[in-house]
């Protein structure tokens, strides 16, 4: 590799982790190239205002993503499902371009930010018919994402595997039935306590990584913030929001006032099966976590019942 290579290619750079990450690292001084496919979009121009190079790539673009490999010596990877295609590769398809290209391209460390519990799931006694074919393809993806970021021979890699974004209890999301309501719209039991981590905190976990590849090498953590109940998390939103934050009677009043059905199995698998993610896991590394009160009151106070994503 050349003697320059000292920046970090962060993929999904506008996206909720990728920003995050990205951002984590410039705090740190640690020089950033952004892969993004739009350049001149504000959220990808916020990021070149921080510091970061901006790099035009595609996932599905293996020649660009050799050239905006050419120098790093570090790779943050982040692969989405497609939502239009539920079962399709595309997220194993892009996920294989990237660790290739990245290992051919003589990157020296590579983290992957996966999602909690993902390589712990029976693929083989998965009761397709009860969770749905989606759910069943979802964990093969992400655990031959994972399989390939071992296997290729990178001098040192990471698994990140958060849980639940906190973010998503911000407007708009898939937690609540509205742009303006206050009625949570989740088929998870009230009282299931499950783990959820903030989207910074992913951030700070990869620029730890990044900080000290060596220690970090063959880690695989299962990352969280705080564990709770959707009961706890709708009376701590009350009191930040100032508004009685209500949950529905039951998963099936849930699914009749409008969650559709593939994330109404997603959460009753979430309620029978809670990701494994625990804060003492990142804090045992010395990474800095948020609180579900503390996310709640810094990312919603100040913001009235009913706009709290606007």
């Amino acid at each position: 590799m050349p003697e320059s290579s000292s920046f970090v290619l962060v993929v999904g750079a506008t996206g909720k982790q990728g920003g995050a990450v990205a951002r984590a690292l410039l705090r740190s001084d640690v020089p950033v190239h952004a892969l993004v496919r739009d350049p001149d979009t504000e959220s990808a121009a916020a990021l070149g205002a921080l510091g970061a190079v901006l790099v035009r790539g595609d996932l599905d673009d293996v020649a660009s993503l050799k050239a905006a490999l050419d120098g790093a010596r570090a790779v943050f990877s982040v692969q989405t499902p497609d939502a239009t295609d539920l079962v399709g590769d595309s997220e194993v398809r892009r996920g294989r371009n990237l660790v290739e290209t990245a290992r051919a391209a003589g990157a020296e460390h590579f983290v992957h930010t996966s999602v909690s519990g993902a390589g712990t799931v029976d693929v083989e006694r998965f009761d397709e018919q009860r969770w749905g074919t989606h759910m069943l393809h979802y964990w093969r993806s992400k655990a031959a994402i994972e399989d390939l970021v071992r296997a290729v021979g990178f001098p040192q890699w990471t698994i990140l595997r958060p849980a639940t974004f906190m973010e998503n209890f911000i407007r708009p999301s898939f937690y609540f039935a509205g742009m303006t309501s206050d009625r949570l719209l989740v088929a998870v039991d009230p009282d299931v306590r499950l783990p959820f981590v903030a989207v910074d905190d992913i951030g700070a976990a990869a620029a730890a990584a990044f900080a000290e590849p060596r220690r970090f090498h063959g880690v695989e953590l299962e990352l969280a913030g705080d564990v709770l109940s959707f009961r706890t998390a709708a009376r701590v939103l009350s009191e930040v929001l100032g508004a009685t934050i209500e949950l529905p009677a039951s998963p099936e009043h849930a699914r009749a006032n409008g969650l559709v059905t593939e994330l109404f199995l997603a959460q009753r698998y979430m309620s029978a099966h809670p990701a494994p993610a625990r804060p003492e896991f990142a804090a045992n590394l010395g990474i800095p976590l948020t609180a579900f009160h503390q996310w709640a009151q810094t990312a919603l106070r100040g913001r009235p019942s009913g706009s709290n994503g606007s």
